[in-house]
């Protein structure tokens, strides 16, 4: 495979992270480490980052809670990707912004519908109301929220990525974390296919299995990041947008 084409598949995510890293700003807290980075990859880290999207594609479903920000007050979604169907599930609520969109949203890679509800639930009913949804079409270009949903179902993929490519082209250790009691390794990169330099935008959470459990990716024009937690809560069917 040409080192042009590098994380190919690693940004479908690129659409969507190409557009996100824009304005190259990155927030990230880490829960404390003895060791920091960055520094390049070893060829052990490399496979596991090259394995990661893959393990979410053999989980199948993953919970998922993403805080997406933005000017007028940050929206969070609590549900469930479908790694296989490419399609996501949940409750969407804003913080500390107007509550008149909050409701239920579900979501394919071209398409999202949303179902308004005036007392949303902590987390989606596992069969979902029958009507009442209004659809648009999913564009990443459009804003934050279309941009995060693009990005979280472009971390799963039904093969693992070339890890001989992904030192090449920005792919760096960081620190050693915890996310819930979780032992994790966090890594940047690799860079976007279309915007070289992006690596450090993006980061990602890893146990020693290649396993998923943090994502943060830069907005345009936000000071903080889109984040997207693994396995907060339980899973829940994901149920196909029409």
């Amino acid at each position: 495979m040409p080192v042009k084409r590098i994380a190919r598949r690693w940004v479908v995510l690129a659409a969507a992270v190409t557009l996100a890293l824009g304005a190259g700003i990155f927030w990230y807290a880490s829960d404390g480490s003895a060791d920091s980075g960055p520094r390049a990859v070893t060829a052990d880290e490399a496979s596991r980052l090259a394995i990661a999207r893959f393990r979410n594609y053999q989980k199948q479903v993953r919970a998922v809670a993403i805080s997406v920000p933005g000017a007028a007050g940050e929206l969070e979604i609590t549900g469930s990707a479908d790694y296989r169907a490419k399609a996501g599930y949940g409750v969407l609520k804003g913080k500390g912004r107007n509550d008149s969109g909050n409701g239920l949203i579900r979501w394919t890679a071209s398409r999202i519908e949303l179902h308004p509800l005036s007392a949303v639930p902590e987390f989606p009913p596992e069969k979902p109301p029958a009507d009442g949804w209004f659809a648009r079409p999913l564009d990443p270009t459009a804003g934050a929220l279309d941009r995060a949903l693009a990005i979280v179902l472009g971390l799963g993929n039904d093969r693992p990525d070339n890890a001989q490519l992904l030192p090449q082209n920005g792919a760096e250790w960081v620190a050693a974390d915890q996310v819930n009691g979780h032992p994790v390794d966090v890594f940047t990169g690799p860079d976007s296919r279309e915007r070289p330099g992006t690596a450090e935008s993006v980061r990602y959470w890893l146990d020693a299995d290649g396993v998923m459990f943090r994502v943060q990716t830069a907005i345009p024009g936000e000071a903080k990041p889109v984040v997207i937690s693994f396995d907060t809560h339980e899973s829940t069917a994901v149920p196909l947008a029409r």
